[in-house]
């Protein structure tokens, strides 16, 4: 048996990461075609697309 030194932490962070690339991944596997397009990408990842300026950018728009 093996004991660690530090405690086990969970990181939220990549925890929901994981929930949505998941959840992408079941997205695709049911999509017709090649891709998802950017509309479903959002709709799956839940991101709100508005007129305003303090929305989240669409996937397809993001720039870094």
């Amino acid at each position: 048996m093996v004991t660690l030194g530090a405690p086990v932490v969970s990181d939220h962070v990549a925890l929901a990461e994981i929930e949505l690339c998941g959840e992408l991944m079941i997205a695709a596997s049911a999509a017709i075609g090649e891709r998802l397009s950017a509309d479903r990408i959002d709709e799956v990842l839940d991101v709100k697309v508005s007129t305003d300026r303090t929305t989240v950018p669409r996937q397809g728009h993001h720039q870094g």
